[in-house]
């Protein structure tokens, strides 16, 4: 009788166990979910490629960020890091791209991603940008456009390292020597613009 009380106990204290992992791995599971939502307005592909139709004006732009400093403030008068190589998308602003938009600005966060449908996705134009950060799109009409990229850059800081404490009679002295940190910076570098003349030549700096 001993032995199977004993046994009884093991088996409950096992399944005890193993019903507290799964409550843990559950709770990290929801922890860690991503929610993932989409524009419920219904995409026209008429309307997005009328309004991403041929017309003569000319977009030219310069992508480029600078080091963030306290409070994740650029100082406007910063080194520029061009953004080099990269890919710079073009959306036409659709009554749907406005639903997408205004979603992603009430919904987004770390765990809830606001994506727009891939039949809408592919209604865009991509430019790659040159050495010095520059692009441009060419025989664009007269409209309102929205200019999307995302940019890396490493900044290196300078800072001090602590590398010990000395005693003497007078107190204690703590030592430091002066080390360079590097910090990598990721940036969605996002900008509405509008052609308002066929024909007309539209300036953007994208930071």
């Amino acid at each position: 009788m001993k032995k199977i009380n004993a046994l009884l106990l093991i088996t409950l204290l096992v399944l005890g166990w193993s019903c507290s992992a799964v409550k843990e791995a559950d709770r990290k599971a929801n922890k860690n979910k991503i929610t993932t939502l989409y524009p419920e307005a219904v995409f026209d592909s008429i309307q997005a490629k009328k309004a991403i139709g041929y017309g003569k004006a000319t977009i030219k732009g310069v992508l480029f960020t600078r080091q963030k400093g306290a409070y994740g403030i650029k100082p406007l008068m910063g080194g520029k890091v061009y953004g080099t190589n990269l890919t710079v998308s073009l959306f036409p602003v659709t009554p749907y791209f406005e639903a997408w938009y205004e979603m992603r600005k009430s919904k987004e966060n770390k765990k809830t991603y606001v994506y727009m449908s891939d039949a809408a996705f592919r209604y865009r134009i991509d430019a790659k940008t040159d050495e010095y950060g520059r692009f441009v799109f060419e025989k664009m009409k007269p409209g309102k456009y929205f200019l999307q990229a995302m940019m890396s850059a490493t900044f290196a800081r300078n800072g001090q390292e602590y590398t010990g404490t000395g005693y003497t009679p007078y107190g204690n002295i703590n030592y430091y020597r002066n080390k360079t940190y590097y910090k990598d910076q990721h940036e969605r570098m996002e900008k509405f613009i509008e052609v308002e003349k066929d024909g007309s030549v539209v300036a953007v700096n994208l930071r």
